[in-house]
């Protein structure tokens, strides 16, 4: 399995190189107030690639940490009812 795996991502990474060196012409980005940004196509894909991958766990992060504190006040209300079992003497007759 871990060959596969392996296979695969060799794959996908000169599927992804091949790409990068096919669009290596320049673009232009314009933005507002006339500003402009030049710079390869693969590159400036890049970049907003990984914008909306940080921008994606941004939005996630309060989620995640509200879910851990909830998790953390259910242990810890769990450990209060997980109290040593007492043994009950037994009778005599």
């Amino acid at each position: 399995m871990r060959i596969i795996v392996l296979v695969l991502k060799i794959a996908l990474f000169l599927l992804l190189l091949g790409f990068a060196a096919k669009n290596m012409d320049s673009v232009a980005v314009r933005y507002f107030l006339g500003l402009e940004w030049q710079a390869p196509l693969a590159f400036v894909l890049l970049v907003f690639f990984a914008a909306g991958a940080l921008a994606g766990l941004l939005a996630n992060l309060r989620i995640v940490v509200q879910q851990r504190r909830e998790i953390v006040g259910l242990r810890r209300e769990l450990r209060s009812f997980a109290r040593p079992a007492v043994p009950v003497p037994a009778e005599r007759p």
